[in-house]
C-alpha cells in the first residue's frame, strides 16, 4: 500500500508481465518505469516520466530530452515507425562510455561502426518504434535476431507470443539453433503454469504451443524444439542465462561457468526436446 511507483531494467519486459506487474504489484495505480539504458550509457535512456508519459504495456516509451535515439537499418540509415532495426543514439550525451581501457580501436569499431558512417552509437538491441504513437520498444539483442528461411525475427517477438497463452504459460525464452533446412531453428524453453509435463501429455501441449505461435504470428514462427522445465536457469539477480540455453539447443556439453546460478539443476531438467 506504501508503493508509489515500479521499475522494470536488465531485459525487455513482455506486454504480460507488464499488466501482471501492474495489477498484482501496483494495484494498476503505480507507474512503471520500464527503462532502456546500459552500463555504458551512464544511466537511463529511453524511459516513460511516471505521471507524464502515458503508458503502453511492454514499451519504454520514448528518450529522455537531450537523447537521440533512433531506429536505423544495417546501413545506418532510419526505418519508418512500425519497422523494426537496430537501436542507435546518434549524438553524445554526458554520461557515455569514453573508450576501452588500452584498446581505443576496439571501442570505436564496437560501438561506433564505420558501417554505420563511424558516429552513430550502436546500443547492439533490436527495437521498434510504434506506428502510432512513435513508442520504443525493445525487442532484444540484436545476435537474439533469428533468421528461420529468410525471415528475420526477434525471439522477444516469440517469447511475447508464447506467455500470451495466459492459461498454460507462466515464463517462456526463445532461442536459435542450427538447422540444415532452415538455416536456424527455433527452439523454445517453456514453463507451465502446472506441473512439468512428460511423454503423450508433453508432445500434446507442445503442439497446442505451436498452433498457438502460428496463429499470433504466422506459421513460420512455429518452435521447431519445444522444452518443458519447472524454471529457466537464471542468476541470482533474475536474468535468464541464455548462452546455456543456446548450448542446450545446440545438444552441446555446458563447460562453460554455471556458478553464478541460482539453480544449476534445472540444466538436467531442460534436455528433452519435443
Amino acid at each position: 500500500s506504501t508503493l508509489r511507483i515500479l521499475g522494470s531494467v536488465g531485459e525487455p519486459i513482455n506486454p504480460e508481465a507488464w499488466m501482471w506487474y501492474y495489477k498484482n504489484i501496483g494495484h494498476e495505480k503505480c507507474p512503471i518505469v520500464d527503462t532502456f539504458w546500459q552500463t555504458e550509457t551512464g544511466g537511463h535512456m529511453i524511459t516513460p516520466l511516471p505521471g507524464a508519459t502515458p503508458l503502453v504495456p511492454g514499451s519504454c516509451t520514448l528518450p529522455l530530452p537531450g537523447i537521440m535515439a533512433a531506429i536505423v537499418d544495417e546501413a545506418g540509415h532510419d526505418v519508418a515507425n512500425g519497422s523494426g532495426g537496430m537501436l542507435v543514439v546518434k549524438r553524445p550525451w554526458p554520461s557515455m562510455i569514453r573508450t576501452i581501457w588500452n584498446d581505443p580501436e576496439r571501442f570505436k569499431n564496437s560501438y561506433f561502426p564505420p558501417e554505420m558512417g563511424g558516429t552513430y552509437y550502436l546500443a547492439g538491441d533490436g527495437a521498434v518504434r510504434s506506428a502510432d504513437r512513435g513508442y520504443f520498444r525493445i525487442t532484444g539483442r540484436i545476435d537474439d535476431v533469428l533468421n528461420v528461411s529468410g525471415h528475420r525475427m526477434g525471439t522477444m517477438e516469440i517469447e511475447s507470443a508464447l506467455v500470451a497463452k495466459t492459461d498454460l504459460v507462466a515464463e517462456a525464452a526463445v532461442v536459435g539453433r542450427p538447422d540444415d533446412l532452415t538455416g536456424e531453428a527455433i527452439c523454445a524453453f517453456v514453463v507451465l503454469k502446472r506441473g512439468c509435463p512428460t511423454g503423450d501429455e508433453a508432445k500434446a501441449i507442445a503442439k497446442e504451443l505451436r498452433d498457438w505461435v502460428a496463429k499470433e504470428i504466422g506459421p513460420i514462427a512455429k518452435p521447431k524444439d519445444i522444452r518443458f522445465g519447472e524454471n529457466l536457469p537464471k542468476t541470482r539477480s533474475g536474468k535468464i542465462m541464455r548462452r546455456l540455453l543456446r548450448s542446450l539447443a545446440k545438444g552441446e556439453s555446458i563447460t562453460q561457468d554455471t556458478s553464478t546460478l541460482e539453480n544449476p539443476a534445472i540444466l538436467g531438467q531442460l534436455g528433452q526436446t519435443y
